[in-house]
């Protein structure tokens, strides 16, 4: 892409490389991002399984430019509450810097956070903003799912005139 500047001679400036590299590595980061989740995915499901662990609930709930998780609730084969264990798992990252992947040691908790927040962000990215949201995650471990119920809140405004 040229640009010309009205008034001075034409000085070819060139954008589209920069535009085109930049691109070139979103691509590329977001590649690898969805090859590490669905990774994280599978030792979460695996980490769960070990530690007798059917199915988690994650509630959210977000407005006013603050979210957070509300509660996350454990059930065992039997549908029992039951606490999350301390036990660590390996999840794996993308260093900022190098653009590589690194690795994390997290407790389940932690783990269940760090990807419900990614997935929250990734399919609903300003979910805590102004009227926020509001939701659920079940995550099935042993059928190896994730489900979200997502619930936008918005504050909505009707016109009516009248001339008399």
């Amino acid at each position: 892409m040229t640009i010309h500047l009205p008034g001075r001679a034409a000085a070819p400036v060139e954008i589209a490389p920069d535009l085109a590299r930049f691109m070139a590595e979103q691509a590329e980061r977001s590649a690898l991002e969805m090859t590490l989740r669905a990774q994280n995915k599978e030792v979460l499901f695996d980490g769960l399984r070990l530690a007798g662990i059917a199915h988690v609930l994650v509630s959210f709930d977000g407005s006013g430019d603050s979210g957070q998780i509300e509660s996350i609730d454990a059930r065992n084969d039997a549908d029992h509450h039951v606490s999350l264990p301390a036990a660590q798992i390996i999840f794996a990252g993308i260093d900022w810097q190098t653009r590589t992947p690194i690795e994390h040691r997290l407790t389940l908790e932690a783990a269940v956070e760090d990807l419900v927040y990614d997935l929250l962000s990734d399919t609903h990215g300003g979910w805590e903003n102004n009227d926020g949201a509001y939701g659920e995650f079940c995550i099935d471990a042993r059928a190896r799912s994730i489900h979200l119920e997502f619930n936008e809140r918005f504050t909505s405004s009707e016109l009516f005139t009248h001339d008399f």
